[in-house]
């Protein structure tokens, strides 16, 4: 076949054409980056924080994933857990949730751990004059276990690293290290201050140790001519009526020495570490419970609470309490309910002499194993965790940050800095498989202790022991 002369030029410039733009020899994505780059919508579940501290993340990711729509829903934390677990039963659920540190255990069979890489369909431009985009099948590597572990606090790695078994053969085992969460925050427990009550009282510092704690709430505490308390030193002491009082017993415990739990998840706090063998005539979480306790025992000087009191957060907020021991999420309620109360909040009280010890409360997201875009939230989450997204939601939620390099930054700030001054020496335990049978446990063993006096805290600690082990599965691991 020969050609024409108007014909061959004809073909010489299309041929140009198609070279300039790339379009000729260009071929369209293949069948698993079209099925990657389909639309597909991202369900995330947390507690407490509106959207609007996520929103800027979302549409940042949206933004170079245009396929990916998240839709995000807060639950009160009473609502939370229920939500929760009847939606992944029923198979319902969203894709990503937030867990408190203190379920990975209980939640480790419904959640997939973090893989190595994730295959995500990217954007590119192709083309020169006629550019147009398109799309690539990418294999993004997440954050690695080593980086992990350099970024993140000690805690955090204890809490959201855990070892399973990673081989898609159903006849072998392969059991690695991985990442199972990913906060953005840590919260710790501090001490919120009533200034207006310490100035009325003579009481001119915040105390940073427990025996300068003690002295304080003698000169504070008011009681009326019947021994009614009708002003506490601090909000201290009983178990049902302090909130979070399982942490702060922990908190004090640990401080003292005491070893909580085992990997598994049984409990030790009922017997002398290894390490202060010869050093200690009797385990320390018995002198723990004994200084908690004293706070509600009317024979002791620093008696400044009991069980008639109302729940210790709303005392505080009242201003019938001098010193309450909370979180920062407490913060925005305190302010809330009381714009007005002259407010100081300082760290966690120590043990002189001793290792400062701080206790961790805080939220980790994970990945549904349920998750038919399992690759896509690994993604998100990765994402949501590098410096730049993870400090708009810090920012915006005025939260203690997760990544170790965020942290001085908040030292001077006079909300946040008292808590997140604790993140790197704050500790957490293993709670096993059943987290609340185990606060009911230590709540009871408080009042059990108060109950019986300074004879009866050996029986209730190892009742509480003994409850708490009943919860763990035989053979669990952590």
């Amino acid at each position: 076949m020969q050609f024409g002369g108007k014909t061959l030029r004809k073909i010489a410039c299309l041929a140009l054409l198609l070279a300039v733009t790339g379009a000729g020899c260009t071929q369209g994505p293949d069948a698993a980056t079209i099925a990657a780059s389909k639309k597909v919508t991202i369900n995330v579940w947390g507690v407490n924080d509106d959207e609007s501290v996520y929103d800027p993340i979302f549409v940042d990711y949206h933004k170079l994933h245009p396929y990916v729509t998240i839709q995000y829903r807060s639950f009160r934390l009473e609502e939370y857990e229920d939500q929760i677990l009847n939606s992944l039963a029923e198979d319902r659920g969203p894709d990503i949730f937030l867990i408190n540190n203190s379920w990975v255990g209980k939640y480790m069979p419904k959640i997939t751990p973090m893989p190595t890489v994730t295959k995500v369909a990217e954007q590119q431009v192709v083309g020169t004059l006629q550019k147009k985009v398109e799309y690539t099948l990418a294999s993004e590597p997440t954050v690695s276990l080593r980086q992990f572990k350099l970024d993140e606090p000690d805690v955090v790695v204890n809490d959201f690293t855990r070892t399973v078994n990673v081989s898609t053969d159903t006849e072998k085992r392969d059991y690695q290290q991985r990442v199972v969460g990913m906060p953005l925050s840590v919260d710790t427990l501090g001490l919120y201050v009533n200034k207006d009550l310490l100035n009325a009282a003579g009481v001119s510092t915040l105390p940073q140790t427990w025996d300068v704690f003690q002295a304080d709430v003698t000169k504070l505490v008011k009681q009326d001519a019947q021994g009614n308390i009708i002003q506490a030193g601090a909000a201290l002491g009983t178990g049902y009526n302090v909130e979070r009082s399982p942490d702060i017993i922990a908190a004090l415990m640990m401080q003292n020495g005491a070893e909580m739990a085992a990997a598994d998840g049984s409990p030790t706090f009922m017997n002398i570490p290894q390490k202060l063998n010869g050093l200690r005539d009797q385990p320390p979480a018995y002198q723990a419970i004994s200084f908690y306790t004293d706070f509600a025992n009317p024979a002791k000087a620093v008696y400044t609470w009991n069980n008639k009191q109302p729940n210790s957060l709303d005392a505080f907020i009242q201003g019938k309490a001098a010193f309450f021991l909370g979180y920062a999420y407490d913060l925005p309620i305190i302010k809330a309910r009381a714009p007005k109360l002259n407010l100081a909040i300082t760290s966690l009280p120590q043990i002189q002499g001793n290792p400062q010890v701080n206790y961790a409360n805080y939220w980790g997201w994970v990945v549904s194993k349920k998750s038919k875009a399992s690759d896509i939230a690994w993604n998100l989450l990765n994402f949501m965790r590098t410096p730049d997204e993870s400090a708009k939601y810090i920012t915006a939620a005025k939260r203690p940050a997760a990544l170790k390099s965020q942290l001085t930054g908040q030292l001077d700030d006079e909300d946040i800095g008292p808590f997140a001054s604790q993140v790197l020496t704050a500790q957490s335990w293993y709670k096993g498989t059943d987290p609340k049978a185990v606060d009911t446990a230590l709540v009871t063993m408080i009042e059990d202790a108060i109950a019986g006096g300074t004879e009866e805290v050996p029986n209730a600690v190892h009742t509480a022991a003994d409850k708490i082990s009943q919860t763990i599965p035989y053979g669990s691991v952590q």
